[in-house]
């Protein structure tokens, strides 16, 4: 769980990124997940985009990614969710 501290940090962190990956109509699937948590252990911080058609709220979207990739949620804000999991192996962020 991370605290209000660590959040602001990942948040000014993630201001200059661009989302990576986007859930669309299909909504969120296996794959998707997959392809999100292997991503994370490569970045560790990642935006993704909800666009428009997606037939399910962003809230609830956030919460299947965070839950199947297992990452913290760092920010849902418009359409885009910041996703944190820190990296087994290729630690590049350092909290406070």
């Amino acid at each position: 769980m991370l605290k209000g501290k660590q959040k602001r940090f990942l948040r000014s962190k993630a201001h200059h990124l661009n989302p990576i990956f986007q859930v669309g109509k299909g909504g969120v699937n296996e794959n998707m997940i997959k392809q999100i948590a292997d991503a994370l252990e490569a970045r560790e911080l990642l935006k993704v985009s909800v666009l428009q058609n997606c037939e399910e709220d962003r809230d609830t979207v956030a919460a299947q990614l965070s839950k199947g990739a297992r990452a913290e949620i760092v920010q849902v804000i418009g359409n885009t969710i910041v996703l944190y999991k820190e990296s087994r192996e290729n630690k590049q962020i350092i909290l406070p």
